[in-house]
Parts: structure tokens; sequence; C-alpha cells
């Protein structure tokens, strides 16, 4: 297991998106405000859409192709009414960098 760094916070615009690759995986990183930040996987469970393009709305973010509601901290999905399995990461931010915690199951060894 080990923590990834991804960005500077500076780079996350407040209420936005941005898409990430970490090792294999393709994930969206957002800025919620008040010092908090989320890591999902970017593709929502529906039609696979990116969620990095997403509209942020309080906790949640808003599917770009057919509005489908993920709550950010649960990975549930809130509009239709369905549980998905999304996988959330850990995140911190440690001397102005956002990292994003990736369990070893999870990742590709770049040294294979």
């Amino acid at each position: 297991m080990s923590w990834i760094r991804i960005t500077n916070v500076d780079n996350l615009p407040l209420r936005e998106g941005r898409k990430v690759v970490v090792h294999d995986r393709e994930l969206a990183v957002f800025n919620l405000g008040n010092g908090k930040y989320a890591a999902v996987d970017n593709a929502c469970p529906h039609r696979g859409g990116p969620l990095c393009d997403g509209i942020v709305t309080g906790h949640a973010v808003v599917c770009p192709l057919h509005a489908w509601k993920i709550d950010l901290e649960t990975g549930n999905v809130a509009k239709p009414e369905v549980c998905v399995r999304t996988l959330n990461y850990e995140v911190q931010v440690v001397d102005g960098v956002l990292t994003v915690y990736l369990p070893e199951n999870l990742r590709k060894d770049l040294a294979a």
C-alpha cells in the first residue's frame, strides 16, 4: 500500500474535477472546498461517463452524460437510487500537495 503524489492543491479549482492516471487506474480528483478533497474511479457506473467532467454539488458529482448523481464520500448513486461499486480513495494534503492512497491490490507494479 502506498500514498501517491498527485498534484499541488492549487492546481485543483474549487468544485471542479481533474482526471489523473495512477499506475493503470484512471481516477477523478475533486476539490470540494473547505480543505476537503475526494478521489474516485473516473468512470460513471451507468455508461462510463467521465466523472471528472461532472458538476460538483456539495459532496456529490453529477455525471455529464446522463445526470447520475454520485456521492463522493460513499460511492453510492443518489439518483437514480441504486448502490454501485465505485471505489473511493483516501486523500490527504501534504505540504500543499494532494496525495491519494492506492492499496497494493489496485496497483500495477511498474517494475514488472
